[in-house]
């Protein structure tokens, strides 16, 4: 691993490689947890109603405190995703791979979607805890 290449993804022989994620992440640095992030902006004002662009603020929250350590998007390895409807999860999810490309890139970490009953927001429709390792230099 270097400086550039901060990770490494775990794709087991034989497997079908995931798509949109990563199966595993093997990592060595500092560690940033962010805590559950949702998509209000950073006065806690809700902008969006809808899932997707409650996902887009979220991504773009995430990358906020990430800059905060000195981290990037890049040096995500493990992103979980709390979501309220699954039905509306997946009617969006061109407009979620969309927001993804250009808020993270086309950097794909471990991954998780769990539809839950409701958020302690009751506006927020999705939530998510994301970590990163920023490599050493």
């Amino acid at each position: 691993m270097t400086a550039l290449t901060p990770h490494m993804f775990l794709q087991p022989d034989g497997w079908v490689p995931a798509k949109g994620y990563a199966n595993g992440v093997l990592a060595e640095g500092r560690i940033v947890f962010t805590g559950g992030l949702v998509g209000w902006s950073g006065a806690q004002e809700w902008e969006h109603t809808d899932m997707a662009g409650q996902f887009r603020q979220t991504l773009e929250n995430i990358v906020a405190v990430l800059a905060e350590a000195g981290a990037r998007p890049e040096h995500l390895v493990r992103l979980t995703w709390y979501i309220t409807d699954k039905q509306e999860y997946l009617a969006n999810l061109r407009a979620f791979g969309a927001a993804y490309r250009e808020v993270i890139g086309r950097h794909f970490p471990a991954m998780a979607v769990v539809q839950v009953a409701a958020l302690m927001e009751d506006e927020a429709k999705i939530e998510i805890e994301a970590t990163a390792v920023i490599p050493h230099d």
